[in-house]
Formats: structure tokens, C-alpha cells, sequence
């Protein structure tokens, strides 16, 4: 008679019972594991004390002595610190990944939503768009913006002026830098404020539409919050907000705000390449909604856009949502790849020429993995919460 599953025969070996050998081959790798981790420490502190590099994190309070061109905080060479320049760096990527996201969902959702156009020539445009980008490799697509479209632009004194104190040129785009007043403050806190307004009132107003099936003036209301009230504000405090505009002095632009090229062709790559797979994971979000659903809305007399607006793309979210997190998430890692044409990233200036100058490779890797970890989860958190929002099924 043969042997019931899960049971030891009588007599036999302790092995042939699945839990026992179960238990004996964790052990066994996590013994490995330990022993690997070990291993690996203790060559580690070997090699750093015969090159007489000192662990820990006290060299982030030393001088960095070098200088970084785009900086969204204070910092200079003399004074910086290797700490300061990694707030420098990790600003410069959080500010890169956060306009890339937007972008790359604003101009993939388009693209997508062309590729099902039934007008020709606009859904084979974006099918050229979608296989073109796709298939070229990001880093050189990263170079052609850098070398191709922005290097040759020209000096400064041959400047492409915009009017209005706009100047694009090789070295960057100029434009005017607002100076706020003594009592200038209060605009961004009422704009601010406009903006949690305009959300608490979107929402009140869903729910009153999902009770009561009445709509409220939300696009309305929302333009009043967000841009009327900071106008309002803006007269009321006494035009306290003037314009530095730039000028040309010498060979270069003095004044104002500069946007470097670096940066530039950073957010248009990783935009651009972004946004070609976020179009097909919509594309597919819309072609996974029913056909029925479409022809419904036309039976009530909804047209094409209000049909897509209001009853397509809200049940497409399901499908569309959980891909596109891993698409922010390849964004943000791939922002890295700056390095390759000099923008001051977190990776080209912390895990590269603050490295270079400390030798603390063990402290600076491990502090590069772990911010990009936890810029990771948090992105990853809070699009599982958007997902579960969006969620038709209850689950």
C-alpha cells in the first residue's frame, strides 16, 4: 500500500517527511547566506584598512571643494559640504522625475488614445512614434538631444530671443525670475490653499453626483481657487512680485533664470521614451474594456469624447494603473543615466565625484541604493493606493 502523502512510513528515514527536509534546506541557505555576508565584511574591512580608509558617515560634514552648476538650494564650493552636495543631487533628481512623470502621462495617454484613432494618418503617426522610440536604446536617444538638437544652438550674442525676456542658446534658455515683495509670501500660501480647496471640492461634489446624480461646476470653481484667488491675492497685498529679466554682459546672460541644457534633454528623453510605452499600456487599457460599453454610451446619445472621458478611460484605469507604476519606476531609475551627458544628478555627483574624492565607496553606494529604494516604495505606495481607488472590483 503506498504511503500517504505527508506521513513518515513507519520505520523510515526522519527525511522522507517533506516538513523535516523543508526545514533542513532553509537552514542550510540561510547558513549559506550568513556565511556569504560575513565573508564579504570581513574582506571588506580587510581591504579598507590596508588602504587606510576609515568607515562611517562623518566625511558628509567635510568641505566638498567642488562646484555644481544647477542647484535648486544654496551651495557653493567653498563653503558646501559633502552632505550638502547630496541634497543638491538628490533635489536635482527628485525635480528631473517629478516633471518626467507628468510629461510622459500627459503625452502617453495622447498617444495612446491616437493609436485607436480612426482617422489614418493620426493612428499611423503615433504607431511610427511608438516603434520608433521604443526600439532605440535610451541613452542614445539621450545623446541626440544633448549633441543633435541643443549643442547646436547658438552663442549667446546669436541668442533666439522670444521676446519678453526669453533667450534660448546653447548655454541654456534664459527667462525672466520672479523677485518676490515684502508681503509677497502670502500669494504661494493662497495658491496653496486654492489647490486643497479645488480638491475638497472635487471630491464633495463626486460624491454628491454618485448620490444625487447632479453635477456641479467643478472646472469652474476649481479655475476660481487655483488662479482667481492668487490674483486676488496678488493686487490685494499691492503687486508685490516684480521680474529679474536677464541681460547680456560680455560673452554670456546675466540675471534672470537659466534652464541648462543638461536638464533639457534629460526631461526630454526620459520624457519622450517614457511615454511611448505608457501610450501602449493605455491602448491596451482601452481595448480591454468592452465593446458593449461604447455602444451603450452612443445609445444614450453620448458623442466620441464624452464616451472616452466618461465611460472608456475611467474602467481602462483598472487595467492601465498597475503597469504604469512600473513605468514611473523605470523613469525615475533611469534618471541616472545623466550622468552621461553632466547633469548634476544624485548618481553623477554623489555615487560619482564625491566617491571619487573620499573612497567611501561602501557608505556612498549604500547610501545611492537606499534613497533610490526608498523613492521606489514610496512611488510604488502611493500608486497602489491610486490603484485601489480606481478598482471597480472590491477586493
Amino acid at each position: 500500500m503506498a504511503a500517504v502523502e505527508g506521513v513518515r512510513p513507519s520505520g523510515g528515514s526522519i527525511f522522507y517527511d517533506p516538513r523535516v527536509r523543508g526545514a533542513v534546506y532553509q537552514i542550510v541557505v540561510v547558513t549559506g547566506l550568513v556565511a556569504l555576508v560575513y565573508f564579504a565584511a570581513s574582506n571588506a574591512k580587510i581591504n579598507l584598512e590596508r588602504a587606510h580608509i576609515t568607515t562611517g558617515l562623518d566625511f558628509l560634514s567635510r568641505n566638498a571643494g567642488f562646484d555644481i552648476n544647477q542647484t535648486l538650494i544654496s551651495y557653493s564650493a567653498t563653503t558646501g559640504t559633502y552632505g550638502r552636495a547630496f541634497l543638491v543631487g538628490l533635489l536635482n533628481t527628485l525635480i528631473l522625475s517629478a516633471i518626467g512623470v507628468v510629461i510622459a502621462t500627459l503625452l502617453g495617454f495622447v498617444i495612446g488614445v491616437a493609436r485607436l484613432s480612426t482617422n489614418w494618418i493620426v493612428a499611423k503617426v503615433a504607431s511610427v512614434y511608438v516603434e520608433l522610440v521604443r526600439n532605440v536604446p535610451l541613452l542614445l536617444q539621450l545623446f541626440f538631444w544633448y549633441n543633435a538638437v541643443l549643442k547646436p544652438l547658438p552663442s549667446p550674442r546669436q541668442s533666439l530671443d522670444f521676446g519678453g525676456g526669453f533667450f534660448l542658446n546653447n548655454r541654456g534658455l534664459f527667462l525672466p525670475e520672479p523677485v518676490l515683495g515684502e508681503r509677497g509670501g502670502i500669494i504661494p500660501i493662497v495658491f496653496l490653499l486654492g489647490l486643497i480647496g479645488a480638491f475638497g471640492y472635487s471630491r464633495w461634489a463626486r460624491r454628491r453626483q454618485m448620490a444625487t446624480g447632479q453635477q456641479s461646476p467643478v472646472g469652474f470653481v476649481a479655475a476660481v481657487l487655483i488662479v482667481g484667488l492668487p490674483i486676488v491675492a496678488y493686487f490685494a497685498a499691492g503687486q508685490p512680485v516684480s521680474f529679474n529679466y536677464p541681460a547680456l554682459r560680455g560673452f554670456n546672460f546675466t540675471g534672470g533664470m537659466q534652464i541648462y541644457p543638461e536638464f533639457v534633454a534629460m526631461l526630454l528623453g526620459l520624457s519622450i521614451y517614457t511615454a511611448a510605452f505608457i501610450a501602449e499600456i493605455v491602448r491596451a487599457g482601452i481595448l480591454a474594456v468592452s465593446k458593449g460599453q461604447t455602444e451603450a454610451a452612443r445609445s444614450l446619445g453620448l458623442r466620441a469624447g464624452p464616451t472616452l472621458r466618461l465611460v472608456i478611460i475611467p474602467q481602462a484605469m483598472r487595467v492601465i494603473v498597475p503597469p504604469l507604476t512600473n513605468q514611473y519606476l523605470n523613469l525615475t531609475k533611469n534618471s541616472s543615466l545623466a550622468v552621461a551627458i553632466g547633469y548634476p544628478d544624485l548618481v553623477q555627483v554623489f555615487a560619482g565625484t564625491v566617491l571619487n574624492q573620499t573612497g567611501q565607496a561602501i557608505e556612498v553606494i549604500g547610501i545611492t541604493m537606499a534613497v533610490y529604494l526608498f523613492i521606489s516604495l514610496v512611488t510604488s505606495i502611493g500608486m497602489n493606493f491610486y490603484n485601489r481607488r480606481v478598482a471597480i472590483v472590491e477586493r
